[in-house]
């Protein structure tokens, strides 16, 4: 049985914009740092540089590893770091989360849960792809029904799938350990549907923009950067990046196509601690 939609009605034809923020890894402490950096000031520096683009958006999609010390302070401090931008904050659970304090504490009044949200002629379907006390992710067959029954309701809508977890390794050795363990065959059985447009996903913490491919069109797969430490790309040990933290605007279109793209914190402010050999 399908539980309840968050809806946001678009004019005829407009476009859904969307902000997806992924991996800040919040303490309790605003001084809690991750391998050299605090993460409270990288997810501040993210959202003002979101903030000072003037982006429409519409909404907002938080993709997991929201906590990385389990406490409700840290999600407490998550829901007060966004309220200044005004938009409604979709979440889902990542492997460092614990999903029960999560739901109990990512509380307010644009904060949502529900696992579907309509924007305009889209679907978004926020998938659990989190395994208790496991890093690495699986696509259970009651998130696989989720994806089924929806898109059988609303076989007219667009949709997009989000998660957590990778589907598809990223050529990292080390972190493709803990990627979706069923991910081909997820993305066999989603690309069955011509309605499901794109895939996205936090976990990896680097950028990827790839293409899963199918008769009808080729389908979308996304990766976002954390808004704290970024892990090298195509590293066959844990390494980390000197990229700066980050985010994806999305726009999906009517037609059913997407446009997006990954932005950075400008300049040099966060270095990560290099010497470090696992998180």
């Amino acid at each position: 049985m399908l539980k309840e939609a968050v809806e946001y009605n678009l004019t005829e034809g407009e476009t859904a914009r969307l902000v997806q923020i992924t991996d800040p890894h919040l303490f309790a402490s605003h001084e809690g740092q991750l391998l050299g950096v605090n993460t409270a000031h990288s997810l501040s520096a993210v959202l003002n540089t979101l903030n000072a683009t003037h982006y429409p958006a519409h909404l907002m999609l938080a993709t997991g590893d929201i906590s990385q010390d389990y406490t409700p302070e840290s999600y407490r401090n998550f829901v007060d770091a966004i309220g200044f931008l005004g938009l409604p904050c979709h979440y889902l659970p990542g492997n460092h989360d614990d999903p029960r304090v999560m739901h109990l504490h990512m509380q307010g009044p644009r904060v949502f849960g529900q696992q579907r949200i309509f924007v305009g002629n889209w679907q978004i379907l926020m998938l659990d792809s989190t395994v208790r006390d496991k890093p690495g992710g699986h696509m259970g067959e009651e998130q696989f029904a989720l994806i089924d029954e929806a898109i059988a309701a609303e076989p007219e809508r667009h949709t997009l799938l989000v998660m957590h977890h990778n589907p598809i390794p990223v050529d990292c050795v080390w972190l493709d350990q803990h990627c979706m363990d069923n991910g081909a065959a997820f993305l066999e059985r989603v690309s069955q549907y011509p309605q499901v447009k794109g895939v996205l996903w936090g976990h990896v913490h680097q950028a990827l923009d790839e293409f899963y491919p199918r008769d009808n069109a080729p389908l979308p797969l996304m990766a976002t950067p954390s808004t704290c430490i970024q892990f090298k790309p195509k590293s066959p040990y844990f390494a980390l990046d000197h990229l700066q933290p980050g985010y994806r605007l999305l726009e999906l279109l009517h037609d059913g196509s997407i446009h997006t793209h990954v932005y950075r914190v400008p300049g040099n402010l966060f270095a990560p601690d290099h010497n470090s050999s696992g998180y």
